[in-house]
């Protein structure tokens, strides 16, 4: 039997609180000699943007988000940003081909995808984002938003009202740990 856990403590000050929070709480290392880290402070602005984010795409809590990225830290922040609002986090691996995708977008009732322009793996780069498109082209699912994380800079098709740049979309949310809504 599953239990809804609250997303807020009962005693505000029973939430844990980094005790270096400029310290690296997440290493990334990727393509062609790629690093990133993120700060504590950092991890949790992001993933507190990430959730404003979803929210005005009317994400609430209970809904689904498919995320279809790979191994980098916006797959991390869009797990914690899910986690802030409750949402169900659906988790699309790349490697699925457009039939396989429209399935368990169908399947999982998502209305927001997040998904990469491209991605670097076996020694190229690969496209993410056109797998996504492809699976959308025919309808039959609830997908609303995509919001696209630039990972490897390159022209990518785009549909307006739909598509979303990740980056942009965190920008326009502001700074700070509160959840506007």
């Amino acid at each position: 039997m599953l239990r809804r856990v609250p997303s807020e403590p009962a005693d505000p000050s029973l939430v844990p609180h980094p005790t270096h929070p400029a310290k690296p709480a997440l290493s990334w290392a990727g393509e062609l000699g790629r690093v990133e880290e993120l700060t504590h402070d950092q991890l949790i602005d992001r993933s507190a943007r990430a959730a404003t984010v979803l929210a005005r795409f009317g994400i609430r809590a209970g809904d689904r988000v498919a995320v279809h990225l790979p191994l980098v830290p916006e797959s991390v922040i869009a797990t914690l940003a899910c986690g802030r609002i409750d949402a169900v986090r659906t988790t699309l691996p790349v490697s699925l081909r457009p039939a396989e995708l429209t399935a368990r977008l169908r399947d999982s009732g998502a209305s927001v995808v997040i998904t990469a322009d491209a991605g670097f793996w076996d020694g190229a780069v690969r496209p993410v984002k056109a797998a996504v498109d492809r699976a959308l082209a025919g309808g039959g699912t609830e997908v609303r938003t995509v919001l696209v994380v630039s990972r490897c800079p390159r022209p990518v098709a785009w549909h307006p009202g739909r598509d979303h740049w990740w980056h942009e979309s965190l920008a326009a949310a502001g700074g700070g740990r509160t959840l506007e809504g």
